[in-house]
């Protein structure tokens, strides 16, 4: 696909990920872009992606063409107007935290509903195994354990985000009706469904408190609780939260994989999850 020329004066930058930057155009309310702070292959991956997933009816915003301003590369996509993210509707309205947490956990179960067709889509496993190898950070000792713990996880062939942070769902009241959308889906594929849960944790429980209130714009007492709220409805009131919790701590361990690809560099908050348990 050959990226059309855009102007970046067009558009006003409205956040900041760990890839690249996100747009809004000036005049054209219908537009947003999402620039890759590098200029690789990812943008293009991304959008033949989003497409894939757009056309399984998973509710994400309709992807559009890719751009170039002639140094970055980036996808443009339908604007969804009025939105806002989970992570910043907690922190304007800490009240009713325990009501997006639950609402959030729902959109999580209905993705996670959704079957696949594995030759459309990326295996979890696969996907954990070649950044596993590509990991400079792990010795070879822990590597060989932890690749037999993503071997042996459960598998199956339903919808995972890839990178379920609560920021990465959004939703509006357009017309006085509620839509919720998944963005951010460069790593969606399939499988067992506590690896997306595992980042839900890592989000909720194992970041310093200046990132948590610079990222997600609240507190770790409040994300905690979050977590308390979005589990609940995710598993059910009758579930045992401290055993699942046991569970998730190693998933969102194995999540240090995706952070230190962004990062280049290890993260140790994350890398305890699987002390004592992976190896």
């Amino acid at each position: 696909m050959e990226p059309k020329l855009i102007d970046l004066n067009d558009f006003v930058r409205t956040g900041e990920g760990a890839n690249g930057d996100s747009y809004d155009h000036k005049t054209d309310k219908s537009l947003m872009l999402k620039m890759y702070f590098r200029n690789f292959e990812a943008a293009a991956k991304e959008l033949e992606l989003a497409k894939k997933v757009y056309d399984l009816g998973i509710p994400t915003p309709e992807p559009g063409y890719l751009v170039t301003d002639g140094t970055r590369k980036g996808i443009i996509f339908r604007r969804i107007e009025g939105k806002k993210s989970y992570s910043r509707a907690v922190g304007d309205d800490p009240e009713h935290v325990d009501d997006y947490a639950r609402e959030f956990a729902r959109m999580c179960k209905q993705l996670h509903s959704v079957e696949v067709d594995p030759e459309q889509f990326v295996n979890v496993k696969e996907h954990y195994l070649n950044l596993l190898d590509q990991n400079p950070f792990f010795t070879d000792e822990q590597k060989q354990k932890i690749r037999a713990f993503i071997e042996n996880a459960p598998d199956s062939n339903h919808a995972l985000h890839g990178d379920m942070q609560f920021s990465n769902g959004i939703f509006t009241d357009r017309s006085g009706k509620r839509e919720k959308f998944f963005i951010d889906l460069g790593d969606f594929g399939y499988g067992y469904y506590m690896f997306d849960i595992g980042m839900v944790y890592l989000c909720c429980k194992l970041n310093d408190e200046s990132w948590t209130k610079e990222v997600y714009h609240m507190s770790n007492a409040l994300a905690a609780r979050f977590w308390d709220a979005f589990a609940r409805e995710y598993f059910g009131v009758d579930a045992d939260l401290e055993k699942i919790e046991q569970q998730v701590r190693i998933y969102a361990g194995l999540k240090t994989l995706i952070v230190e690809r962004d990062t280049h560099c290890p993260m140790p908050q994350f890398r305890r999850m699987l002390e004592g348990t992976v190896y």
